[in-house]
């Protein structure tokens, strides 16, 4: 056979091909419609337009598809030469799933276009759509779970200019771009989650969770099921499907360990592990997961005293106390008082304001509940006023017990001298703070700048700079 007979014989079957597989789709669809070049309908077959309620298909040809198909777009196929492969149509009884194509002349151009409705009430498409649906679904379920969990703070929302505050920042700012553990230190209500939370919302993690658990909040019976999961059934009363833990929920994102000081010593050592081998098994079950978290540690506690006592462990803390931050309590950094003052009022949406007195007061207070306890005061001051100034009276009121802070540091901050700017002021307290943490500490300045919150180099430049020297 040549090569003019080879041609002749593939145009033939071709032609043959497209005539099969056009009967198979007319004869096994809902019905076909087909347009010429100006988008009038030049043949319909007969169950399409009875689905339209004309008497026959004759009285469709010549008309404008539009007029026959309420919302076609085979005018569009035809306009772009585009083909419209799967797509609804609605009709008088339910609707259609539909395939449009253009049909081409023997030199390309567009002449019209053909539809096939392909599918009555979906029924052939059933489970694909399903799927669809289910999967829509669970995407929607974990942007909204993961938008929950995302951080809320940024270094911003640290109210301060004291020197123990900036240096609190300095070192949150520089553990960001870090993947080691970072464990802050300090007293309850300074502020340890807000760091956490913007130390993950400044990481490469930030597009991920950020996953809390309070290890003294939940009974240690059920404290290891919500850190690591279940497996199916793990014990009496489980779920049937695998609980995830918060392990798993922050994979990618960061986990932050809140009062790790009242974790117990067994899940002590499986915490240990999970820093280690980046590893852990769900309750019941002997699958393991490889773990992809950032952990932030934070305690109120004394973990160098808690391991004296037995209490926990201290391969765990030397792990977790690679970027360690020491978060001062409020009574260290009073100098922030106006400022965190006007935050909390300002968060709280009041319109009330603090007199000369009123401010004095607070940063005669040393403030055992620390941040915390100051938005506690100001909210119940607010409320309880019919002024939108508050004095020194509604505060002393609103405090309750008062616990005075040492008589230098108080009138450091609350009495300034007269014509003094705030930088004068300002190094006076440092000063004054320096000194008497100093004393305090027996002159030993590595204790004095772990209970500054400062660094040991930049507790050296600040002395320095402000003339004080180091007792021998």
């Amino acid at each position: 056979m040549n090569n003019t007979e080879s041609l002749k014989d593939y145009q033939q079957v071709r032609l043959l091909a497209i005539r099969s597989l056009f009967e198979i789709i007319e004869q096994s669809s809902e019905g076909t419609v087909i347009v010429d070049r100006d988008a009038n309908i030049v043949w319909m077959n007969e169950r399409y337009a009875k689905r339209f309620g004309l008497p026959s298909a004759e009285v469709a040809i010549g008309k404008p598809c539009e007029s026959v198909i309420p919302g076609s777009l085979l005018r569009e196929v035809v306009r772009t030469g585009r083909p419209i492969l799967l797509d609804m149509q609605d009709t008088p009884k339910e609707p259609l799933v539909v395939m449009r194509l253009p049909i081409h002349d023997d030199v390309g151009a567009v002449i019209g276009a053909i539809g096939f409705a392909l599918f009555d009430e979906l029924h052939s498409l059933s489970p694909m759509l399903k799927r669809y649906l289910s999967m829509q679904q669970e995407l929607a379920s974990t942007r909204s779970l993961l938008r929950a969990r995302q951080s809320k703070y940024n270094f911003a929302h640290f109210i301060g200019t004291s020197a123990a505050s900036l240096e609190v920042k300095r070192r949150a700012r520089r553990s960001a771009s870090a993947e080691s553990p970072v464990l802050l230190l300090g007293e309850t209500g300074t502020g340890k989650e807000l760091l956490a939370q913007a130390i993950h919302g400044a990481s490469p993690r930030a597009h991920k969770a950020f996953v809390s658990i309070n290890s003294a909040a939940i009974p240690e019976s059920l404290l290891e099921a919500e850190f690591f999961g279940t497996a199916p059934g793990a014990f009496t009363g489980a779920d049937r499907k695998a609980r995830p833990g918060k392990l798993q929920i922050a994979q990618g994102g960061t986990l932050f360990l809140d009062e790790i000081g009242d974790m117990p010593l067994p899940l002590q050592s499986k915490l240990l592990r999970v820093l280690q081998e980046k590893e852990f098994e769900p309750v019941g079950s002997n699958e393991i997961i490889q773990s992809d978290v950032r952990v932030i540690a934070a305690t109120s506690t004394d973990l160098e005293a808690a391991i004296k006592r037995g209490e926990f462990r201290a391969d765990l803390y030397y792990r977790l106390n690679v970027l360690p931050i020491q978060v001062p309590p409020l009574r260290e950094r009073l100098d922030d008082l106006p400022a965190l003052s006007e935050a909390i009022l300002e968060e709280l949406r009041s319109q009330h304001e603090l007199d000369s007195q009123a401010l004095e007061l607070l940063c005669q207070h040393a403030w055992p509940g620390n941040i915390r306890e100051l938005r506690n005061v100001l909210e119940r001051a607010a409320l309880l006023s019919d002024d939108l100034i508050l004095d020194a009276a509604e505060i002393r009121a609103a405090i309750g017990t008062f616990s005075p802070v040492p008589r230098t540091l108080a009138a450091s901050v609350a009495k300034p001298t007269p014509n003094e700017t705030f930088s004068a002021a300002r190094k006076r307290f440092d000063r004054q703070l320096i000194e008497t943490t100093l004393a305090q500490c027996g002159g030993k300045v590595i204790e004095a700048a772990t209970r500054l919150g400062l660094g040991r180099s930049t507790l050296y430049k600040k002395m320095v700079a402000l003339g004080i020297v180091e007792s021998q």
